[in-house]
């Protein structure tokens, strides 16, 4: 039986953290990784001995040291997680971050809603979408 498909949400923010966890499992079987700032996440994804995962829930607002933005940059630019699927998850929609990040490499750009129900079912479609229903080349799928 082949392992579960790792997800890594990058999450600064405790709350949503365990509302996005918690709709991710209800879902799908996947091991959720978190990382709770921008540093944490790329040492988890340059890291060879940790899973790769099929797909990255990154937020915008993280500390300014290393905000969203950058780490989804660093992501594109390494070979081992340029192709790796990129959706941000984030409570803000501005215009010029939404443009900002596909222009970064953002394979999708989702805003939070603010009630639980919306939310949970929200994180819930894009779990399946991204893990069941779409297409990965097979240099993601496989690890």
């Amino acid at each position: 039986m082949p392992n579960p498909a790792t997800i890594l949400l990058v999450e600064d923010n405790p709350d949503d953290e365990s509302l996005t966890v918690r709709a991710l499992r209800m879902g799908t079987s996947a091991n959720i990784e978190v990382a709770h700032d921008g540093q944490e996440a790329l040492d988890y994804l340059l890291n060879d001995t940790n899973s790769m995962p099929r797909l990255v829930l990154l937020d915008l607002n993280l500390p300014p040291e290393i905000d969203g933005l950058e780490v989804l940059r660093r992501i594109r630019e390494d070979e081992r997680t340029c192709l790796t699927p990129v959706v941000i998850l984030t409570g803000f929609g501005a215009p010029i971050d939404v443009t900002a990040a596909y222009r970064r490499g953002a394979n999708s750009y989702v805003r939070k809603p603010v009630d639980f129900d919306q939310f949970a079912e929200m994180v819930h479609q894009l779990g399946l979408y991204w893990l069941v229903v779409n297409e990965l080349p097979p240099s993601v799928r496989d690890q």
